[in-house]
This record gives structure tokens, sequence and C-alpha cells, in this order.
């Protein structure tokens, strides 16, 4: 099949190199070394998910008097959680664009760096301007972590395994959820913290934790790949031969010759036009999947988990200080999805599984929504419906990042990843919170039951785009799926 337009034009380079490094990343055993990229980078997602999660735990008590905030439920479930959105989308774009230009592993720094100093901001707001504003900027360096980090995993972890890490990597995001819920119970509890400061604490807890992920993560390289476009082709190298002598040892055996070579002209930027038209020109159903991919994970997470525990407060009288017992529930189902599902991503592969998963999950909504129009839902049943529906739609959300992280050529790949992301988000998790915020505050259970059906229908509608343009990437090399722009030979076509 032929490319959908002509070859995009290759801007100034610095150089040509050839080189194996692709090759010799991919054909590496699992290791030590990979471990301690899954966990220099891949925790991250635990403390996104102990933020969002505290937040939407803490929406009752902050209304509360007494709690230091005059604030209402409704504005921390919604205002409060579309400028965490917002400030998400246009971090990811701005770091995106730093992280193709001066490299995955300044920006993994820079970004968490400045995650931590909001989240402690946050800590300590004393008006609701304050509160909205830290909202905001701590979305901010996690947008820009969605897109450093995901590229650097991707092209650090060999193709055998990329799918399931990255999946696996990406559902962390719930074990932080999980904490997040059940440290919400303690901290909202006013016989151990006053209603003023147990929030507080809660805040401060996840900086303590983004501090212990910063000393790891300076220790995770940059990426090879990365370099050798990058003019540091003899960084790269030296970098891959020591990791080869240091799986060598650790295994007691020699390693297989890598499978062949790539030729690329070096340079030094990239920009947002060429990008463009590769994204746009080169690959539009990639693109059309990528986008209906994000818009239906974040309209059914970002508009409707933020207001978990408004719901049980509102149509089951669950108590405020007793909704993180609940979410962690469905936070387990949500880490179990890709943990158990996720090899079959590299096994069965990414078509079949990723349609499968948001179809599934789109089905299984609707059928929460039936049973909760027609009130035949306690507060313990409706947990167990979205933990069933949670399972397949985390596996399906987390294969979103996988998708657009892997099927672009690596010059844009943080872009791409920023780009997806930002799209997809603002377009079911800014309006999604501010919409879904408004249907559950007013107490009609056929207002609650539309957002379901909603978010229920995007799902669907995503997994037939992926049954038909879903991309064959499983134990593909990255340079196999989306040849490099810099490439020093044609362009490839866009299959399927």
């Amino acid at each position: 099949m032929a490319s959908d337009s002509s070859p995009v034009p290759v801007p100034a380079t610095t150089g040509t190199v050839t080189t194996a490094v692709p090759a010799r990343l991919d054909r590496l055993p699992w290791s030590r070394w990979h471990w301690m990229i899954v966990i220099g980078l891949g925790t991250v997602w635990i403390l996104d998910g102990l933020e969002v999660t505290i937040v939407g735990n803490v929406a009752g008590r902050l209304a509360e008097e007494g709690s230091g905030l005059d604030i209402t439920a409704a504005q921390v479930t919604g205002v409060a959680a579309a400028l965490y959105v917002a400030g998400a989308c246009s971090g990811a774009l701005f770091f995106g664009w730093l992280t193709d230009r001066y490299g995955r592993k300044r920006l993994f720094m820079v970004t968490l760096v400045v995650y931590l100093g909001a989240t402690a901001m946050t800590a300590l707001s004393f008006e609701s301007w304050w509160f909205f504003l830290f909202r905001f900027l701590t979305g901010f360096g996690i947008g820009g972590e969605y897109a450093a980090i995901n590229s650097a995993i991707d092209e650090l972890i060999p193709s055998l395994y990329r799918g399931r890490v990255d999946l696996v990597i990406n559902g962390s995001y719930w074990l932080g959820a999980i904490g997040g819920a059940l440290l919400s119970v303690v901290m909202l509890d006013t016989d151990v913290f006053p209603k003023d400061l147990g929030w507080r604490l809660s805040f401060a807890l996840g900086v303590v934790l983004g501090l212990v992920v910063l000393l790891v993560r300076r220790h995770v390289p940059e990426s090879p790949r990365w370099q050798f476009i990058h003019g540091r082709a003899e960084e790269a190298e030296e970098l891959v031969t020591s990791v080869e002598h240091r799986i060598e040892r650790e295994k007691g055996e020699r390693l297989p010759p890598p499978a062949g070579e790539i030729t690329v002209h070096q340079r030094r930027s990239i920009g947002f036009g060429l990008i463009a038209r590769t994204v746009f020109g080169r690959y539009p159903r990639r693109a059309f999947l990528g986008l209906s991919l994000f818009i239906g994970q974040a309209f059914l997470y970002n508009a409707i988990t933020f207001g978990f525990g408004t719901i049980l407060t509102t149509f089951f009288e669950v108590p405020t200080g007793n909704t993180g017992y609940y979410f962690a529930v469905i936070a387990a189902g949500n880490f179990l999805g890709p943990l158990l599902l996720g090899k079959l991503f590299d096994t069965l592969g990414r078509r079949i599984m990723i349609s499968s998963t948001y179809l599934l999950s789109g089905v299984l909504l609707f059928g929460t929504a039936w049973l909760f129009d027609r009130g035949s839902l306690t507060a313990t049943t409706m947990t167990a419906c979205w933990c069933v529906v949670l399972f397949f739609a985390s596996a399906g959300a987390s294969s979103a990042y996988l998708t657009v992280s892997e099927v672009f050529p690596m010059e844009t790949r943080a872009m791409a990843i920023a780009f997806f992301y930002a799209l997809g988000t603002a377009a079911g998790g800014i309006s999604g919170p501010l919409i879904f915020a408004e249907l559950t505050s007013s107490g009609v259970v056929g207002d609650t039951a539309l957002a379901f059906r909603i978010g229920a229908a995007l799902m669907c509608a995503a997994g037939v785009v992926a049954a038909f343009l879903a991309v064959k990437a499983e134990r593909r090399s990255l340079e196999d799926i989306a040849e490099p722009l810099s490439v020093a030979k044609a362009a490839p076509a866009d299959w399927p």
C-alpha cells in the first residue's frame, strides 16, 4: 500500500550515522536494568493516581464548614478537575515539544519538579483561587510527564515486552488510586486529624513520595534512540555497550548478534510543521485512531471517576469519610486489568485486544447505566459493576498511550503523545468533569445515567475504530512500525 502522501522533506542535518542501537536494545533479555527503568519512570503514575483520587475523595470534606477553604464539592470535582486537566493538556504540548528537542531525561526530571512544587502549594491553599491555580500547575507537570516518560519507556524496553510493560506502567496509576482512597479514609477521620489539616497532609505525603521517585530517576539514562538521531551517536553506543556488558554478567551468557542496522541523517531539532505533516499527512488513519482512543477513555475516566465519591454520597448516602473504601475496590479492578491482560497485547496482538477492551467496557457500562436508572443498585453493587467495567476499560485506556507512542516516527514521538493526549483529554477531560459535576449535583438519577451512557457510547465507538485501524505493532521494532524521518532511504508505507 502506498503512503498517504508524498515523502516528508528532511531538514538540515548534522551528519550521517549507521547504527545497530535499535536492534541491540530490542534483542536484550529482561534484566535488573529494565526493572530500574520501570521503577524510575513508571512510579510517577502512582503519584498521579494518588493525587487525583485524593481530590475526588476530599471534595465533600473541602465543602464542609471548617475545612479552611470556601469552596463547594461541585467546584472541586468540576472547576478544579477541569483546570487540572487543562493544565495537563497545556503541559503535555509544552513539555512534549521540549522532550523531542532536548531529550527525554532532561524533561522527565523537570516535569517531576514542577509537579512536586505545585502539589506542595496545593496543600497550603487558603482561598479557592489558590487551590484552582495550583491544581492547574499540578496538571501542567503531569501532562509533561506523560509525554516525556511514555516516549522514554517505549524507546528503552525491548519490543518483545513493550506492550505489557507500557500497559502495566500506565495502569500503575491505580495503585496510587488505591493508596489515595485508603489514605483519605484516615486523613478525613476527624478523630485523627482536624477538618482543616487532614486533606493538607494528604497532598504533603504525595510530595514526600515524589521526592523518593526523583532520587531513583536520576539513574535512568537518556534514550539511546534519541541520542543517535540528535548528533550524540558515540554516547548512544557507549550506553548500549555498558548495558549489554551488565546484562551478560547478570545472565552469565553472551547476547545474540543484533538483527540489523539503520542509517540516519542526524538532526538537532524538528519543527511543528514537519510534525504536523508527518502525523496528519503521512499517517492520517493512525491519527484518527489515536484521537478516537483518547477521546473515548478520557471522557470515561475524567468525566466519571472524578465524581465517583459524589455519586456515592448523593445517591447512596455514603458518608464522605467512607468513600475511599469503595474507590479502593474499583481502583484495584483498574490495576488488575492491565496487569492480567497486558501480555495478551504482545501475544494475541494489538488490534484484537484494543478493540475488545474498549467494546467490552462500553457494553458493560451501558448495562450499569440501565441498572442504576432502574434503581437496582446499592453502593456495594454499584462499586462491583464499576470494578468489572474498569477492569477492561483500564487496559484499553493504557493501550491508547501505547498506540500513539509506537505508531509514529521517533522524531515526533513525544509531541505525538502530547498532541493526542491534549486533544483527546480536552474533548473528554475538560468538558466531561464540568458536565458530569452538573449532572450528579442535580440529584436526579436519570441525569447521572445519561452521563454513563455518553461515556459508554464513546468507548464503543473507539472500539469499532480500533477494530479497523489498529496497527499490528506487537513484537515489532519501533523503527519497523514507523520508519524515522531521518532514515537515509525512502519513507515507509502506512501499513494498517
